[in-house]
């Protein structure tokens, strides 16, 4: 995926807006707005924790939050495949409508396609979601320094995990419901509280180790983490262990990779943790100059290990 959008979307489609390869673009009007689509594809429709509908919108909303963006619209569009229990569809639409209500987005223009049976699977849905931010000086990854640190505000791999279990039926029986969750609550406070957020992201496709990658390559610089303070769920341990997982490159829908400038790193972590969703964040790594292009992770027994770009998607159709 990472390959594709930057040898052949970005090379095809480049301009300055999405040579930034943000969650969301900001737009360059009088009044800063910020603008994101997305498609979900999820199987099965239904997980523990939520369904496509509740990840649709949390989905959308986060990366308008992670842009430094308060949410407000959302375009929802659907493609249903011939024979789509209506039962289900309706489940599906009134989560939309709960998260909606929750996050105070409101869904103004959408569409709907019905297409013939094996065309799709369910149900596909697209969304676009458009915010006004909420800082004046944009998050981005030209911002990062040596020595900011890495925070992870939840614990990680919980929805690959739970949609993986009810996908294969794997009867593990632990417990495993997904993190998915809107974050508008947890970081639009931070950013207006604490001047040193440099940028966030969420980390989905890939996990926490694709997204620390992007970091290091557009910056050019190494972050080292360690294990001890990477939050993971021992449900999410025990499963991963199991099915020879590696929980750091498995996919979250409701945790975010908030990089803080060291001094205010303290202070961030401590606001954080006051918010229900953020209870379980970890400063967890630091941003270093040398060795430069290096994802380093200091493990629990004291030596190194170098973290590598995930090369193919682990869990497919996550999200």
């Amino acid at each position: 995926m990472h390959q594709l959008i930057t040898n052949l979307m970005l090379k095809k489609l480049n301009n300055p807006i999405l040579k930034e390869l943000s969650d969301s673009a900001r737009l360059p009007y009088r009044e800063k707005i910020a603008f994101t689509t997305d498609s979900f594809v999820v199987s099965p429709l239904a997980f523990p924790g939520g369904n496509i509908g509740k990840l649709a919108v949390c989905g959308t909303v986060n990366d308008l939050v992670v842009a430094g963006a308060r949410p407000e619209y959302l375009s929802l569009a659907l493609i249903l495949e011939e024979g789509l229990d209506c039962r289900l569809l309706e489940k599906i639409v009134e989560s939309i409508a709960v998260y909606c209500r929750r996050t105070g987005v409101s869904c103004v223009t959408g569409d709907i396609k019905v297409v013939e049976k094996g065309a799709c699977d369910k149900m596909f849905i697209n969304t676009t979601g458009i915010g006004r931010m909420v800082k004046t000086r944009p998050l981005s990854v030209k911002n990062i320094k040596a020595g900011d640190r890495i925070i992870i505000t939840g614990e990680i791999g919980q929805h690959g995990m739970a949609v993986l279990s009810k996908r294969e039926e794997l009867g593990l029986r632990l417990n495993i419901k997904s993190d998915c969750r809107a974050l508008d609550s947890l970081l639009l406070p931070l950013l207006k509280k604490i001047q040193g957020v440099r940028f966030m992201r969420d980390p989905t496709r890939g996990g926490l180790v694709s997204t620390l990658h992007e970091i290091i390559q557009a910056t050019g610089l190494g972050i080292r983490i360690e294990e001890k303070q990477i939050p993971v769920s021992g449900q999410v341990k025990v499963a991963c262990e199991l099915l020879g997982i590696d929980p750091l490159y498995v996919a979250n829908e409701g945790c975010a990779v908030v990089v803080v400038a060291g001094k205010s790193a303290k202070k961030a972590l401590r606001l954080l943790k006051k918010h229900p969703l953020g209870r379980k964040a970890r400063l967890a790594g630091e941003v270093i100059s040398k060795p430069q292009g290096r994802l380093i992770l200091e493990t629990r027994l004291g030596t190194q290990r170098l973290l590598e770009m995930l090369t193919s998607e682990p869990l497919p159709r996550i999200c």
